[in-house]
């Protein structure tokens, strides 16, 4: 049987556990540095088996070598946005927990594919591919599946119709520079701009852009876990079964869409490899502008990162 190993029993880490369960398709491992606490959610979570008809070994640990032999880890661990936190203000707190989880899975999974999840996400998966040395196609990000979710779903709120009937695209950074594409987000086939004004497009990208946001508003000392974990179940699922779907996600760029030397959202197809193949879309000037923009803050976090290693002592 595969294996999985999540990287952070919190929400995402927990909840993210329990989708990849139900599907049936992996064993796995929940690894957190709180004592006890990951333990008690594996034993939960097997407990619950015989209701939700999954059948899986689940294992809570404190010990990452109980993530040896895994074909996928996934890596949640940090510390959540909160109310007037930007992504970038979490940088200097989840940098060297990332680094900690990346070289631990480098250490007893070096087969594996990282799926980062942590934020800010496109920094962190720099971090994740430092730390662990692996090649490009098997450290990717989970991004723009979250976020084209969330698009998909505001955008069949508004028109009353099927969520499965409705397909998006977002590409960029993950956060509020993100580039929704209303071109390529359709609804059974129908771009949305035939289905609706081009300022109610507009106000759904928008807040498409602010959904993290706009949930962290609410919960006041947290952020999502419902949406994000399901996002990257639906990565684990796709790398396990090498499905090879094309989904937007955070990848390394060596050139495409203009771009090198980072991690941004883009189209992505998705193999038993990992990031087996960029696909490049053709896009408009304005939309080439806004992924550019998204880029330069990418680029600003980066510049942020190394200033941080610098002042850390870290290579």
């Amino acid at each position: 049987m595969k294996k999985v190993s999540v990287i952070g029993a919190g929400h995402v880490g927990a909840t993210c556990t329990y989708y990849i369960a139900e599907k049936n398709i992996a064993e796995l491992a929940m690894i957190d540095i709180i004592e006890g606490m990951p333990q008690a959610k594996g034993m939960d979570f097997s407990q619950a088996a015989p209701l939700r008809n999954y059948g899986v070994p689940i294992v809570g640990s404190n010990n990452y070598a109980d993530i040896v032999g895994s074909d996928v880890v996934v890596i949640t661990a940090g510390v959540p946005r909160k109310p007037g936190m930007d992504r970038m203000d979490l940088l200097k707190i989840n940098t060297q927990i990332v680094q900690t989880a990346a070289s631990n899975v480098a250490k007893y999974a070096p087969d594996s594919t990282i799926i980062v999840v942590s934020n800010p996400l496109d920094i962190m998966c720099m971090v994740a591919l430092d730390a662990s040395g692996f090649a490009l196609k098997r450290v990717v990000g989970m991004a723009g599946i979250l976020d084209s979710t969330r698009f998909r779903y505001f955008v069949a709120e508004r028109l009353n119709v099927a969520v499965t009937d409705v397909q998006a695209m977002v590409l960029g950074g993950h956060g509020d520079t993100m580039v929704p594409l209303p071109r390529f987000t359709t609804v059974a086939g129908i771009p949305i701009t035939e289905l609706m004004p081009a300022a109610e497009v507009e106000e759904l990208c928008d807040r498409t852009r602010n959904g993290g946001a706009e949930i962290v508003k609410y919960l006041k000392t947290g952020s999502a876990f419902y949406a994000p974990a399901a996002s990257a179940a639906e990565m684990v699922e796709a790398i396990l079964t090498n499905e090879k779907r094309i989904i937007p996600a955070a990848a390394y760029l060596r050139g495409e869409y203009g771009h090198e030397g980072i991690y941004l959202g883009v189209p992505v197809l998705i193999s038993k490899h990992g990031a087996e193949k960029i696909i490049e879309l053709e896009l408009t000037k304005e939309e080439q502008s806004a992924l550019d923009n998204s880029a330069a803050a990418v680029h600003g976090g980066l510049k942020a990162l190394r200033s941080f290693y610098s002042m850390s002592g870290a290579k």
